[in-house]
């Protein structure tokens, strides 16, 4: 009796109007019962929650932000912070400036590539793949590595693609 009438609840509250921001006409939206949609954010706002700060400066330096809030898939090899601090505080500072802002952007862009890839297609066998600045070889027999930065964290899900953070920058062949 208690869950027929916990399912009448929830079957009367998934019919609701809702309202149009501006008017008052009424839109009836039906949710089933049991369902319970997630908004994912983009790969922005989802790496900005995740502490990916030195990233999202670089990201921002390079001009790069609205690229990864596009619609995407893509599938981003995130370095953490500490990732970053690999590289020393006068290279990063040095990377931040204006004027190497497309040395910057050819690093993050190697980072990034266009399609969804999750750990699992990689597992048991090494690959190349393409990315926006190059080709990465990803070794999946042991883990999964990005050249020779190790996935730390695999499939974070976002709006427009896939996360894996790694735990050094990858420097594209100069």
């Amino acid at each position: 009796m208690k869950y027929l009438v916990s399912l009448l609840a929830a079957t009367s509250l998934a019919t609701l109007p809702v309202y149009a921001c501006g008017n008052k006409t009424a839109e009836t939206r039906t949710i089933p019962a049991g369902h319970h949609t997630t908004m994912k954010k983009d790969i922005v706002a989802t790496a900005d929650a995740a502490g990916f700060d030195t990233l999202l400066a670089a990201a921002k330096a390079a001009g790069l932000v609205e690229a990864l809030q596009a619609d995407g898939p893509l599938t981003v090899f995130a370095p953490t912070d500490e990732a970053f601090a690999k590289l020393g505080d006068e290279k990063i500072a040095e990377l931040l400036k204006p004027e190497n802002k497309d040395m910057l952007a050819d690093i993050l862009k190697y980072h990034v590539v266009s399609g969804e890839y999750e750990a699992a297609d990689f597992v048991g066998k090494v690959t190349e793949v393409e990315t926006l600045g190059g080709t990465v070889t990803i070794d999946g027999t042991d883990g999964v590595m990005v050249n020779s930065s190790t996935v730390i964290k695999a499939d974070v899900e976002t709006s427009n693609g896939i996360i894996h953070a790694i735990d050094t920058v990858l420097l594209p062949p100069m």
